[in-house]
């Protein structure tokens, strides 16, 4: 994955406001509409992470999260210089995201931030920590096996997202992304028990990190956008 520094920007930005927007657009129209499944509010969020990986994953790598971001650094699959442009893409489209959903939706359901239900931040911090783990293993997957052909891997983090946001979602919003988790919070005021995201997803990718190494690294690579490697 070698795009050159614009073209990387852009696919950060663009397609983590597409998460956000996708994502908790689906939570604040749910509401709107008096409240709809959990599952289709899963399927709302498999499609908001699917959608950008499948337009930029050769573009940037499609972190969409600056926990993806960190992770990939910290286990040396990418280098850290790599890193700031990735976590101000990600913001800069996450706070795009939220605003459009507050612009066409209002803001309604706190424009989807996460906050753990009835104050049980025990319950929500470990879903947390328990599902960016998983989140992060499947990048690093996507990662080291690469893509190419085998294109049904990228299913991998967004199948991960929606079982997060099923099983989860009812206890903590299901963030596992600083970036979806921010934006929404400051634009609609909304920081209870904000701490417990910016602990707990961390945790979990730095985790997987320190024990998931690569067996080799080209660090121009910028994660799972490499062509495949292995069957």
């Amino acid at each position: 994955m070698r795009g050159p520094f614009a073209g990387r920007a852009f696919g950060e930005a663009t397609g983590t406001a597409l998460l956000v927007g996708i994502g908790t657009g689906s939570i604040v129209l749910g509401t709107r509409l008096g409240g709809v499944p959990q599952w289709v509010l899963a399927v709302a969020w498999f499609l908001a992470v699917l959608l950008p990986i499948a337009l930029f994953i050769r573009v940037s790598g499609a972190h969409l999260n600056p926990i993806v971001t960190l992770a990939l650094a910290i286990s040396g699959r990418i280098d850290w210089s790599e890193v700031p442009l990735y976590w101000v893409s990600q913001l800069v489209g996450a706070f795009l995201g939220s605003a459009v959903v507050l612009g066409a939706l209002g803001g309604v359901a706190h424009l989807g931030s996460t906050v753990p239900a009835q104050g049980d931040i025990v319950r929500a911090f470990a879903g947390e920590v328990a599902f960016t783990a998983a989140l992060v293993a499947t990048v690093f997957a996507l990662s080291d096996l690469g893509e190419g052909p085998k294109r049904w891997r990228i299913v991998l983090p967004p199948a991960i997202v929606a079982v997060s946001t099923y099983l989860i979602g009812p206890w903590s919003g299901s963030s596992l992304n600083p970036a979806r988790t921010i934006a929404p919070a400051v634009l609609s005021g909304t920081y209870t028990d904000l701490w417990v995201y910016l602990t707990a997803v961390p945790l979990g990718a730095g985790l997987v990190a320190a024990l998931w190494k690569p067996r080799s690294v080209d660090r121009l690579d910028r994660g799972p956008g490499r062509e495949e490697t292995s069957s």
